[in-house]
């Protein structure tokens, strides 16, 4: 059955958070996250928030990356979510971006995701017994000096990359691609991830408005923030800077439930919206279109 995500961006009063993850509950979505973009709120304080607002909804950060937080950081994060939601935290991960402004060094990625990975994995399933990697490693007989709520939690990896995607199907329960509203990347994203048990996410900036122009030009300005990083990542325009209507998801409320259809149709589990404008629109008139069908 498709889900329904509300995304947030943390730039947000801290009542804001409790007042939209209680309106993205009552609508009926079934996961509320919240991004991680350099130098904004750090993820883990507004999805405490949410957690503690809500009830059902799945809670999770889109994403942390193993360059500007620890492994075992994020492990901990995820375990005390874990534990505030009552089982209803999952963990994103991805490479990471405008990590140059850092002055920080991405190499080897895919070899940071997969041993992130494992010491989370261990770290969650009480495995004492060390790990010795080429990027991170943790000394034998230390884990988390707390009991986690659960053995494991769900995983998700974001990423443009063939071979992430790859690593996905080996690892994770969801691939999101952030940044992409078009139908026709899934199948070529399935194809990557080589598993038909992982779940396609796809998350893009959203606004709904009565007036479609309107929450067109509200998207268009909210992209560009976002275009310098995965613009040219998407194959199926071999280069070729993407219309509109492929990297955000904007319109009136019927024009949303049309593009958010045609998502579905292609084989995407879930839409993450990145709404910062017309959450009350989603809630009250494109969440019940899928809810109540």
């Amino acid at each position: 059955m498709p889900e329904l995500g509300l995304g947030l961006q943390t730039d947000k009063r801290p009542e804001e958070y409790v007042e939209l993850a209680r309106l993205a509950e009552r609508a009926g979505f079934d996961v509320v996250s919240t991004f991680h973009d350099l130098l904004f709120q750090p993820a883990i304080v507004p999805l405490t928030l949410i957690a503690r607002a809500t009830e059902r909804v799945r809670v999770g950060a889109a994403a942390l990356n193993p360059f500007t937080l620890h492994p075992v950081e994020i492990a901990g994060q995820i375990a005390a979510l874990d534990l505030i939601s009552d089982g209803r935290a999952y963990l994103g991960l991805v490479q990471g971006a405008w990590l140059d402004a850092l002055g920080l060094r991405e190499e080897r990625p895919l070899t940071a995701l997969r041993e992130a990975v494992e010491i989370v994995r261990r770290l969650f399933a009480r495995d004492f017994g060390g790990f010795a990697g080429e990027r991170f490693s943790l000394a034998p007989g230390r884990g988390f000096e707390f009991e986690p709520l659960r053995a494991e939690v769900p995983l998700l990896i974001g990423t443009w990359g063939r071979r992430t995607a790859a690593l996905a199907g080996e690892v994770a329960k969801e691939l999101k691609v952030g940044g992409t509203a078009n139908p026709d990347l899934i199948p070529v994203v399935r194809d990557w991830i080589g598993n038909d048990e992982v779940g396609i996410v796809v998350g893009a900036v959203t606004a709904v408005d009565e007036d479609g122009d309107a929450a067109r030009a509200r998207a268009r300005a909210e992209v560009e923030r976002y275009l310098p990083v995965v613009g040219h990542r998407d194959p199926t325009f071999e280069g070729r800077e993407p219309p509109l209507d492929r990297v955000t998801i904007a319109g009136t409320p019927d024009e949303v439930i049309a593009h958010a259809e045609r998502l579905f149709a292609a084989g995407v589990k879930r839409i993450d919206f990145g709404a910062q404008h017309g959450v009350e629109l989603l809630a009250e008139r494109v969440a019940p279109w899928f809810v109540d069908s």
